[in-house]
């Protein structure tokens, strides 16, 4: 017979909202174990008693088994007497002590719940917001941990009698279940015009009516609003383009389910996965020739953002419209997504149409995740819903708390302590008081909500940047905190080597659009010989004027100018197109450029990519940021292998002179040559360019792995090229895959250095 035994166990990680302590209920009583479990600042805490065997399997099954939605990181068990206690219970949280919880993403609406969304005998049927513990919103109502019903914005829903059998019942699937509600007693939809009427009658088919009539829906979802029409309606979706002052970047599409997304785009299993998985993000994809999309919706891309339904609203939305629809942020541009009602009718009454709302509250504005299926699996290009705030692992545990404050560009913030980094949702661009507000009161809610309190706050060198100037306040308002600057593109190179579980030392190539650098100049087309605790510049690209500054970025035929200055001085071709469209302003901003007012030099990469776009007439002034390089990898023609010769010279650092690739294009053009064959060359010869550079840095350092990081490096002709060309080559590459290669990983970065400089 089995001697008795008992055991304390903690367990760590995601499984607080997740259906955890139901499911050590469920097992605990399977095996015939007494005892109890419970949440608590540190995660979930169990007392377990029993015969050894069965002990010892629970002690097994607790991470092989758990929940879908669960993520344990650690199983603590030690040896206690057992006490005799018969039974299994499930004890109140407990909030005191320090936390160290970790919080769930909120996840798509599960099968189950699906099949009973469909039901007409289930009473949930048609409920726009049923859900269960594996599935439904969890970071976007959490105010407080630990996670329970009283801490998250449901708390205003009083369950009603059937559905407090349900939570309090060990054996049902809403078993302490926070969110878990019905039509008796949970949130209410409602379609209201723009003056705040409520409309009468069923408001997902009156929903369905205001998008199959051309007009423009706002939709509360997730993490604040949306925008939609029919994404087959032309002149709806221009009509949105329009008024949300959104010229040209593209929008994403809603599908209702696979057979729909594989009308509109190329899938793999690899896309299928990501679609259908529970974080749901939008999925970058090549579009089929014959998409029945609106010319408006993504003009001029090989590409649609595709995305599954993740809430029953979506789901029921739409079954109701029966047709593929623009799911975009609600917002103008460059403005945060709303996400609080009185805000969201102020702001969007002039763009929809019509609302459909509903009265949960959202507590963090979050947006959708976007990623790119790439090397067998998800390359991000912004990290939010689905995925915060979920922990990146640190490969060393920072030895005290650090706070990185990011980028001023796709901020994200990052807080560490320990192994955990918890980078945050996407906050945008901080170049508005909204958005700098959502930076502010995100990095307080994380702060509390993970207890941390930043002793070390890393910032980008910039002295102008808004995250920068947030650090120095919070030096001077709080008293212990150290600040560490940390170099943009180390950050960019500790951001890969912390995705990837690396220390270092690695050939970091940083390529981006600008960077503080160490020298006074503004950089972007960086090779560093980094680990995460120091680095050397070792290469970059020949630096060229950046003539008028910011205006530079704007119109990039100034940095074609800029270019071919460099590349011909006064032999300047007259034939070229981009010198006779701006033919009044040249000579005015060639002086410039041979001045030293308002134009610094840079070894932007993003710039260079800038002058060829203008070069070939495709962008000579821009409407959101990168799009005269998204457009320059858009006319490429993949085809092409031919590639022009970039110099590489020089010893300390090594000098890429990108004027002769600017060069090459330009004498191709004059002879003719097809603008996308020009485009593919250019994109060849900075692939070359790099892994020259690579392989004579490698016999000077001995350093066989490269790191690729930086917002150039979302191209996936020139990332996928590189990583062939580097293998080829024989060096291990390391890309991303946890946080996105633009600067919404600078966070993580950052705080990977303050950490690796702290030990």
């Amino acid at each position: 017979m089995d001697q008795r035994v008992g055991r304390t166990v903690r367990v760590e990680g995601v499984v607080q909202g997740v259906g955890f302590r139901p499911f050590v209920h469920a097992l605990a009583t399977e095996l015939g174990l007494a005892g109890r479990v419970g949440n608590d600042v540190h995660g979930v805490f169990i007392e377990i008693e029993g015969p050894h065997s069965s002990v010892d399997g629970f002690l097994a099954a607790l991470a092989r088994d758990a929940p879908p939605l669960a993520a344990v990181e650690r199983v603590t068990a030690t040896a206690v007497e057992p006490s005799g206690r018969n039974g299994f219970t499930i004890a109140s949280s407990q909030p005191g002590g320090p936390r160290q919880t970790l919080v769930s993403a909120d996840s798509a609406t599960c099968a189950d719940c699906l099949r009973e969304l469909s039901d007409p005998a289930d009473r949930r049927f048609g409920y726009p917001f049923i859900n269960c513990t594996n599935c439904g919103p969890r970071f976007t109502i959490v105010r407080d941990v630990p996670y329970d019903r009283a801490l998250t914005t449901m708390a205003a829903f009083r369950l009603c009698p059937a559905c407090a059998a349900e939570y309090h019942d060990p054996t049902n699937r809403r078993f302490h279940a926070q969110p878990v509600c019905c039509p008796d007693c949970g949130p209410r939809l409602r379609l209201t015009g723009t003056d705040g009427r409520e409309e009468p009658g069923d408001p997902i088919a009156k929903a369905a009516t205001v998008l199959h009539s051309g007009q423009i829906l706002a939709v509360k979802g997730l993490g604040g609003y949306h925008l939609a029409v029919l994404a087959s309606h032309d002149t709806a979706a221009a009509t949105l383009r329009r008024r949300k002052h959104r010229e040209d970047k593209p929008f994403a599409v809603m599908v209702s389910d696979m057979d729909e997304s594989r009308k509109l785009c190329a899938v793999d299993d690899v896309a299928a996965g990501l679609l259908t998985g529970r974080r749901r993000p939008i999925v970058l994809l090549p579009r089929q020739d014959s998409a029945p999309v609106a010319a408006a919706v993504a003009p001029g891309n090989r590409e649609l953002g595709l995305m599954l339904p993740y809430t029953p609203l979506h789901h029921l939305l739409l079954h109701a419209t029966g047709a593929p629809i623009v799911l975009t942020s609600g917002n103008t541009s460059d403005e945060p997504i709303a996400y609080l009602d009185e805000d969201a009718v102020r702001r969007l009454a002039g763009i929809a149409d019509a609302f459909l709302t509903h009265d949960r509250k959202i507590h963090v504005r979050t947006d959708d995740s976007v990623v790119r299926p790439l090397f067998g699996r998800a390359s991000p290009v912004r990290r939010s819903r689905g995925y915060v705030p979920e922990p990146v692992p640190l490969h060393r545990p920072a030895p005290r708390p650090v706070l990185g404050c990011g980028a001023e560009l796709k901020n994200t913030f990052c807080l560490a302590r320990g192994r955990h980094a918890f980078v945050s949702h996407h906050i945008g661009d901080l170049e508005n008081y909204e958005t700098l507000r959502a930076f502010t009161t995100g990095i307080e809610h994380f702060r509390r909500l993970f207890e941390i309190d930043p002793v070390l706050v890393a910032h980008d060198l910039h002295p102008e940047y808004l995250s920068t100037k947030h650090a120095v306040l919070l030096a001077e308002q709080t008293e212990g905190v150290e600040l560490v600057g940390v170099q943009h593109h180390h950050a960019h190179i500790a951001s890969c080597l912390a995705d990837n579980g690396e220390p270092g030392p690695v050939l970091g190539v940083a390529l981006d659009g600008l960077g503080y650098g160490t020298d006074g100049t503004i950089w972007g087309g960086e090779i560093l010989l980094a680990d995460l605790a120091s680095f050397q510049r070792l290469g970059h690209l020949e630096p060229v004027p950046l003539p008028g500054g910011t205006a530079a970025i704007r119109q990039p035929w100034r940095m074609a100018a800029a270019y071919l200055a460099a590349a011909f001085g006064d032999a300047l071709p007259p034939a070229l197109d981009v010198l006779r469209r701006n033919e009044s302003q040249w000579p005015g901003v060639l002086s410039l450029a041979r001045g030293a007012v308002n134009s610094p030099l840079t070894s932007s990469a993003g710039r260079l990519f800038d002058a060829v776009s203008a070069l070939l007439g495709l962008r000579d002034t821009i409407n959101y940021e990168g799009q005269a390089a998204i457009e320059l990898e858009q006319l490429a023609d993949p085809a092409e292998r031919g590639g022009y010769h970039a110099t590489v010279s020089g010893s300390s650092p090594l000098r890429i002179a990108g004027a002769d690739l600017v060069r090459a294009a330009a004498e191709d053009l004059l002879r003719g040559v097809p603008p996308a064959v020009i485009a593919a060359r250019f994109h060849n010869g900075v692939v070359d360019a790099v892994v020259r550079a690579c392989v004579h840095l490698r016999q000077a350092t001995g350093i066989g792995t490269v790191a690729l990081s930086g917002g150039v490096f979302q191209n996936v002709l020139l990332l996928t090229r590189t990583v062939e060309q580097l293998q080829r080559n024989e060096f291990r590459v390391l890309t991303h895959a946890r946080v996105p290669a633009n600067d919404g990983g600078i966070s993580l970065g950052q705080v990977a250095v303050a950490a690796a400089i702290d030990r």
